[in-house]
C-alpha cells in the first residue's frame, strides 16, 4: 500500500474517539436579544390611513418580443375581457376606459336616480 501525496496543508486526524464538548448555555425561545423588559415587540397596524379608494378595475397589457400582443380588461362587478393582436388589444384599451363612466362601482346609482 502506498501512502498519498503530501498536500500543501497537512491536516492530522487524532487516532481514537473523542469526547464532544458540551454546548453552550441555551438563550430563551421569543424574546429577541438586546429587547428590554416590558418594550412591546408586536408589528403594530400602521397608523396612516387611505383615503378611501380602492382599485375596482385593472387593465393588464403584453407585449412579447416578437409575438402578438395580448390584453385582459378586469373589474370587479364582473366584466373579464380578453383581446389578443395589435388592433384588438387597442379596441380592448379602449373599451376599458368606456367601461368606468358605466360601471356601476364606479358610478353609484343614487347620483344616476336624482339627475
Amino acid at each position: 500500500m502506498t501512502n498519498p501525496p503530501p498536500s500543501k496543508s497537512p491536516t492530522r486526524h487524532p487516532a481514537g474517539p473523542q469526547v464532544a464538548e458540551p454546548a453552550g448555555p441555551r438563550t430563551a425561545v421569543g424574546a429577541p436579544k438586546g429587547v428590554a423588559g416590558g418594550v412591546p415587540t408586536a408589528v403594530r397596524p400602521d397608523p396612516q390611513t387611505g383615503d378611501g379608494r380602492y382599485p375596482i378595475a385593472w387593465l393588464t397589457i403584453r407585449v412579447p418580443y416578437h409575438a402578438a400582443p395580448t390584453a385582459t380588461s378586469w373589474c370587479a362587478c364582473g366584466r373579464d375581457r380578453n383581446a389578443t393582436g395589435n388592433a384588438d388589444v387597442w379596441a380592448l384599451i379602449a373599451d376599458h376606459e368606456a367601461h368606468r363612466d358605466t360601471c356601476p362601482l364606479h358610478t353609484p346609482q343614487e347620483g344616476k336616480a336624482a339627475a
